[in-house]
């Protein structure tokens, strides 16, 4: 008799949306930073749009106690849903239900601010054995399939670690990100990581100009050791980077240069971008 072992299924999502947001002070005062508006929806939103659209039905968020409003904003509130839909204006926020018929949200929150490996390791309960999606939650990639979906993809045909890579040119910008080196692994756009370098000098960056550009991971177990051994990196905060190069000597870990437009919303500057990119795409901006 032959038993066929089954490719585990990722349908866990983790967004870490703890950061004090002081780049937007004094806006971010009471109101947290992934909750800032991109045109007619904040920018946690279209993250979780992502992952709801990659197959994700359970996502945690790992908050922080100034971040209340993110709770508040993905729960069901039938009393003013009933107020809509007497006034016909039920359709503005349909996008909000629709999400809430398709997964289950989930919080904890981070102690203090320890870095994002602390971050994620808040919920290693949460994802107990299963491998996982990971995402910070300030970063937009408008992709016409979702790019946690196409490293998902990714992560069935190799069964092991995957991170979203972009490729630039610009070997000053590329000083700028976290740079991945490694080897074409049987793809032109799929590469075995050797090692990740965060924000090298320009004579260091990547050969093959690739740059993590948004933070997008589909992660094994293997992850939480690393984490949990994970010493003290920059700033005196635990990373993720730091344990995924960690994890990258000892198992294979693919990157994935995946199809779609990295919009960072970390700045006053680059939300702006954001808003005008899809401005211009819905068409309120020629």
């Amino acid at each position: 008799m032959f038993f066929s072992m089954k490719k585990p299924i990722v349908r866990k999502g983790v967004i870490t949306v703890a950061g004090l947001g002081t780049r937007f002070l004094p806006a971010t005062k009471a109101m947290p930073k992934e909750m800032l508006p991109v045109l007619d929806k904040p920018v946690v939103q279209y993250i979780v749009e992502e992952m709801v659209g990659s197959g994700i039905t359970d996502i945690m968020f790992v908050t922080s106690s100034q971040k209340r409003a993110i709770e508040d904003h993905f729960d069901r509130d039938y009393d003013f849903e009933e107020y809509l839909k007497k006034k016909g204006k039920l359709d503005r926020i349909a996008s909000l239900i629709d999400l809430n018929e398709k997964v289950r949200f989930f919080y904890t929150r981070q102690s203090a601010p320890l870095g994002n490996g602390h971050a994620l390791l808040c919920a290693k309960e949460f994802c107990g054995d299963e491998p996982f999606v990971f995402s910070d939650g300030d970063s937009i990639i408008d992709a016409k399939t979702p790019v946690l979906k196409q490293l998902i993809k990714v992560f069935g045909d190799k069964q092991s670690s995957v991170i979203g890579v972009q490729k630039i040119s610009d070997t000053a910008a590329m000083t700028k990100y976290g740079n991945v080196y490694g080897k074409k692994a049987g793809s032109d756009k799929v590469f075995r990581v050797e090692k990740f370098v965060e924000k090298p000098t320009v004579d260091k960056v990547s050969p093959h100009g690739l740059i993590v550009g948004g933070m997008r991971y589909v992660l094994t177990n293997d992850i939480w050791k690393h984490l949990e051994s994970q010493g003290e990196g920059r700033d005196g905060e635990i990373w993720l980077s730091d344990a995924a190069n960690s994890l990258a000597q000892k198992k294979p870990f693919f990157a994935y240069e995946y199809e779609g437009l990295y919009l960072d919303t970390g700045t006053p500057e680059a939300l702006l971008k954001a808003t005008m990119h899809f401005a211009k795409k819905q068409g309120i901006l020629s």
